[in-house]
């Protein structure tokens, strides 16, 4: 009896290492546009929203996969849970660190709820912040205790928050 069970068990491993192979990649292209923002591929690169004129005028969306790469992270797609509570929104086409200057979105991004869950899109503002020469868990940790003066010092000269120049090269953020 073992031995059947065990074979069994070895022989749906097996299938379902063959099914995964089977069945492709996750490719960014093949993406309906309701899921694409903030998912990643299995090549690991960001899949993102672009808008183009159809032949009719009408603007048509597609997911496209762009050459931003994510280290240790494969075939996401972002839940709803996290686009909630980062306040992110997943049909938006582009994103910028501008965002980061609006009080309410830097007040969900770097919520509990948004930070310790959501690595994915932690990760991505990570880098957009570190591009702007501001270390997002210093914004954060202002934010948290002071957001009036977080908001303040990032606007008033454009950039980094204290400590910023002091702040590792752009990588995943680890909890």
């Amino acid at each position: 009896m073992i031995y059947i069970m065990r074979s069994s068990f070895i022989l749906f491993f097996v299938s379902t290492l063959f099914l995964q192979g089977t069945l492709g990649s996750f490719i960014c292209e093949e993406l309906p546009t309701n899921v694409c923002g903030f998912a990643i591929a299995t090549s690991a690169k960001r899949c993102l929203l672009e808008n183009s004129s159809g032949n009719d005028g009408k603007v048509e969306y597609q997911c496209k996969t762009s050459e931003v790469v994510v280290a240790n992270m494969r075939e996401h797609i972002e839940t709803d849970e996290c686009v909630d509570a980062c306040g992110v929104d997943r049909n938006s086409v582009g994103i910028s660190s501008d965002a980061l200057l609006d009080s309410q979105f830097t007040s969900k991004l770097c919520s509990l709820a948004c930070y310790h869950n959501c690595a994915n899109i932690i990760d991505l503002y990570f880098n957009l912040a570190a591009g702007e020469g501001v270390y997002l868990p210093d914004l954060c940790n202002k934010q948290r205790t002071n957001p009036h003066r977080a908001m303040a010092e990032l606007s008033s000269n454009g950039g980094p928050i204290e400590g910023a120049a002091d702040a590792p090269a752009p990588s995943p953020v680890s909890f």
